[in-house]
């Protein structure tokens, strides 16, 4: 019983490592960065017809095209992203999680949060690290939600959507993510 506790201690530190040790944007990459979240951007919306919808409703959308995840029943994932507001960048973001549960793999993957309204972004850089959960209320579209968006339906203040999952990521947990603003 002691070895599964420690076992279980080490395996928590580990992905509490690997998920707030992600490296901040540096400036040479931040091209880059801006670069795949317009591509995501893009590729998702040219696929989508709800995320069509919202990028014409939404006042910005905060783009995380390269997001990494792993765990066995502690996991972590990271990844930076980019707010662009009319198309142009306006900041850029990295986000962090913890999870604990029945989980085991790895994957990648991508998400963007639609946001609907000025209050919702202004919420986003009002906060000190927005933890998703707490403040506007979001909706995660998935295909069941994405089929009943119309632009009369659009009534929540940031519109979620995963996209381009690689990997193999099993299992249910409880999750936290953190959205902070990078300093350039």
């Amino acid at each position: 019983m002691k070895r599964t506790r420690s076992l279980g201690a080490a395996l928590l530190l580990t992905a509490l490592a690997v998920a707030f040790a992600a490296p901040p944007a540096e400036a040479g990459s931040n091209a880059d960065l801006q670069r795949d979240a317009k591509r995501a951007l893009e590729n998702l919306v040219s696929g989508n017809s709800a995320a069509q919808l919202l990028n014409k409703k939404a006042v910005a959308v905060l783009v995380f095209p390269n997001m990494m995840k792993a765990g066995f029943l502690f996991g972590g994932q990271v990844g930076d992203g980019v707010l662009l507001k009319k198309g142009r960048a306006a900041g850029y973001y990295n986000s962090v999680a913890a999870s604990y549960g029945l989980q085991a793999g790895a994957q990648t993957f991508g998400y963007a949060l639609f946001f609907m309204n000025n209050g919702a972004l202004a919420y986003l850089d009002s906060s000190s690290g927005w933890e998703v959960g707490v403040g506007p209320s979001i909706v995660v579209v998935d295909s069941g939600v994405g089929k009943s968006i119309t632009s009369t339906t659009t009534t929540q203040d940031v519109y979620a959507f995963i996209f381009n999952q690689k990997g193999l990521m099993g299992g249910l947990g409880i999750q936290g993510s953190k959205i902070t603003k990078l300093s350039n």
